[in-house]
């Protein structure tokens, strides 16, 4: 009998494969099948090292081979499962190495800060690399991309809360935004005539003690440490920052980590999930947490900004982060809960204070 087909965007893919595998099947009463090996992309990232702790646990996986630039010792951070295996994304050559290894790819080496040029050189390039080698690979069976809410774009006409079922349309004076979305399309295009299971997952704002990305992005956190501690005993020193009043989720990286293992190895449908915690968080609330002192504006002042900082030429690639603050990008998690079995263990409250009790 023919798997039941699963339409994920333009691709329509099998479900079977999997079906007995993993912490899913266990779940289920099933016996699940052990004995994975799981290629991992950005192993010492801050989503890496939480996925591959999380994979490490997971019965179903036998092997982990972590792909980086740089050398790494698993057993510093208590991995039994993992070897390291050198290698660039932007080399074709090591990536065709890594995933013929492998029965689950897991894509997950990405340039968040940085310049649009050098982003778009490892974002794009890489990540075409990562996904054309697995869908041409013999032995892989799945791939798990880990994009981003970011590639729905920060349109007024996006609905509240965001389903799946959105395009991910991207904003193209975002680089981050357009990238993820951009590289979507691509995974789509590549895999459209492939019967790799394709599982997308597109967290919100990822934090936690070991996820700091959101605290060092702040701007007083980029200035010289007696600075910055003139102005935390000082409060009217602290620097201050616009709120426009939209809500924000974020996701402990742990949890981002749970959800990686599960579509990694659970008998899921493939497809997009969207992983956020619960609850929300409003912009005073992380300017507050993380030390800085928030003012609130009127929504429209944000989008007139954003407006105006896209007509800039050349503007700085950090400040095209501040397009986020112009409208709402508040998610539904539902389907990861139902269909994928995943369950956030930290709120976005929990996941700021979190990160605010490690700074």
């Amino acid at each position: 009998m023919q798997p039941s087909p699963v339409a994920v965007g333009k691709v329509t893919m099998p479900t079977s494969g999997f079906r007995n595998r993993g912490l899913g099947a266990a779940k289920q009463g099933r016996t699940p099948e052990v004995g994975l090996t799981v290629a991992v992309t950005g192993p010492t990232g801050e989503i890496g090292i939480s996925a591959v702790t999380a994979l490490e646990r997971e019965p179903a996986v036998e092997t982990i081979v972590g792909m980086a630039r740089r050398p790494f010792d698993p057993s510093s951070r208590g991995w039994v499962k993992t070897i390291y295996q050198q290698g660039d994304i932007l080399d074709r050559e090591a990536v065709d190495a890594l995933v013929a290894q492998a029965d689950v790819v897991v894509h997950l080496a990405f340039i968040i800060m940085g310049s649009r040029e050098e982003s778009e050189r490892i974002n794009l390039q890489g990540t075409r690399n990562v996904f054309e080698a697995t869908v041409a690979g013999e032995r892989p069976r799945r791939l798990v991309y880990t994009s981003s809410v970011a590639a729905y774009g920060y349109h007024s006409d996006n609905p509240v809360p965001l389903t799946e079922d959105v395009p991910p349309r991207g904003s193209p004076e975002h680089y981050y935004s357009a990238q993820k979305a951009a590289c979507e399309a691509l995974l789509a295009e590549i895999s459209k005539d492939s019967s790799l299971e394709v599982f997308i997952l597109r967290p919100c704002i990822v934090a936690g003690p070991k996820a700091s990305a959101l605290a060092d992005a702040m701007p007083w956190n980029r200035l010289p440490g007696p600075v910055r501690a003139v102005a935390k005993a000082v409060p009217v020193l602290k620097p201050v920052v616009p709120d426009p009043g939209f809500p924000l989720q974020l996701v402990h990286h742990d949890d981002v980590a749970a959800a990686i293992a599960l579509a990694a190895t659970a008998p899921a449908p493939p497809g997009s999930y969207n992983i956020a915690g619960d609850g929300v968080v409003t912009v005073a609330d992380v300017v507050k947490a993380l030390g800085g002192r928030p003012v609130r504006v009127p929504a429209a002042a944000a989008s007139a900004a954003s407006a105006a900082i896209s007509r800039v030429p050349f503007a700085p690639s950090m400040l095209e982060w501040l397009h986020i603050a112009r409208t709402s990008v508040v998610m539904d998690t539902t389907k990861a809960k139902t269909e994928l079995g995943w369950r956030p263990v930290h709120s976005s409250a929990e996941t700021l204070a979190a990160l605010a009790s490690a700074l």
